[in-house]
C-alpha cells in the first residue's frame, strides 16, 4: 500500500474524472470504488503509473486549487500534446504551454474539473509528483515546510533545492523549486514567485496510511501543531496543508463482509477527531 495518497474533492463526478485520467495517462487503472448510500460511488482509487490518487464525491464543499497539483514527466511530444490538449481543454490555463529554460516543453492547467497538473517534457523517467505552491501567508516557507516533513516520515529527505536569485521574479532566497521524499516517495514544492492567495484547502489533501496508533499519534499531535484540527482524521498544519491521518485498519473495516460492522465503525469515525484504533475495532 502507497504510504501517502494524494486526496481530490470531486463534486459528485470523481467516477467521471477517474475514467478520463485513467484514459489518458500510460500504465493507469481504476484501483478500486468505494460504494455511498444507495449505491452512488462516493470515492475511486486510481493509479496513475504505479502512483495512487483517491478521488472523493463530497459534494461542491471543497473544490480542487493549485495549491496542491499533481507534475507529469513526459518522454515524447506526443505524449505531452496528448496530455495537455486533453486535460487544458474547458479548464483554466496557469502557465502557457511553451519552451521555458528548465524544460523542452511545460505547462501548467486547471483540467475542467479544477484538478491542477504540471506537465513537463524530459528524457529522465520520474513517477508522478505531487506538487506544493506556498502562496499567500505562507510564500516563503517551504524550507521550513520541507524541514518538518522530511523529519516526521521514514526514507525521507530533501533532493533538489532552487531559489530566487537577486533581479529574478520570485522572493530571492526562497524556494524556487525542490523535490524531495517522504517514505522514498517523489514531491515538490514551491515558493509562489508573485504575490496571491493562500492556495491550500482542503479540496486537495494528503492521506496518510498508518500501520499503528502511536504513529496516528505522533503524525496528529505533530502536524497539526499550530495549524487545526478538524473531524474523521483531517487537520490542517501549520501551513495550511490539509492531511488526513488514517490507520489502515479503518480500510478493512469499512470495506469488510459483516456492512453492520462497517456500518458502526463508520459512525464511531464520524464522531472522532483524531482517529482511536481501540474504538473503531470495538465498534
Amino acid at each position: 500500500m502507497q504510504k501517502i495518497q494524494s486526496f481530490i474533492w470531486f463534486n459528485d463526478n470523481a467516477e467521471e474524472a477517474a475514467k478520463l485520467y485513467t484514459s489518458l495517462y500510460k500504465n493507469s487503472h481504476i484501483v478500486s470504488t468505494t460504494p455511498g448510500p444507495g449505491g452512488s460511488v462516493m470515492g475511486v482509487t486510481i493509479s496513475l503509473n504505479g502512483i495512487e490518487i483517491i478521488l472523493l464525491n463530497g459534494g461542491d464543499y471543497y473544490k480542487p486549487t493549485p495549491g496542491i497539483s499533481h507534475t507529469i514527466y513526459c518522454n515524447s511530444e506526443d505524449e505531452i500534446n496528448s496530455l495537455w490538449g486533453a486535460l487544458s481543454a474547458g479548464g483554466n490555463i496557469m502557465m502557457n504551454f511553451a519552451d521555458y529554460p528548465w524544460a523542452k516543453k511545460y505547462g501548467w492547467t486547471n483540467d475542467k474539473y479544477g484538478v491542477s497538473w504540471q506537465f513537463t517534457l524530459t528524457d529522465e523517467i520520474k513517477p508522478v509528483a505531487p506538487s506544493l505552491l506556498f502562496a499567500g501567508n505562507v510564500q516563503g516557507r517551504a524550507q521550513e515546510a520541507l524541514n518538518l516533513y522530511t523529519s516526521l516520515f521514514p526514507d525521507s529527505k530533501i533532493n533538489i533545492v532552487s531559489r530566487y536569485e537577486a533581479g529574478e521574479n520570485g522572493p530571492e532566497g526562497k524556494i524556487k523549486f525542490s523535490s524531495f521524499s517522504l517514505c522514498g516517495q517523489d514531491f515538490i514544492a514551491m515558493d509562489s514567485g508573485v504575490p496571491m492567495d493562500n492556495l491550500f484547502t482542503p479540496g486537495m489533501s494528503l492521506f496518510v496510511n498508518c500501520e499503528s496508533q502511536e504513529e496516528v499519534d505522533r503524525l496528529w499531535d505533530t502536524l497539526g501543531e499550530g495549524g487545526r484540527f478538524d473531524r474523521c482524521g483531517w487537520l490542517q498544519d501549520k501551513f495550511g496543508v490539509s492531511w488526513q491521518i488514517v490507520p489502515t485498519i479503518l480500510g478493512r473495516l469499512l470495506g469488510g463482509q459483516d456492512k453492520a460492522r462497517a456500518g458502526r465503525a463508520m459512525q464511531a469515525m464520524l464522531g472522532m477527531g483524531k482517529l482511536d484504533i481501540a474504538v473503531l475495532e470495538a465498534a
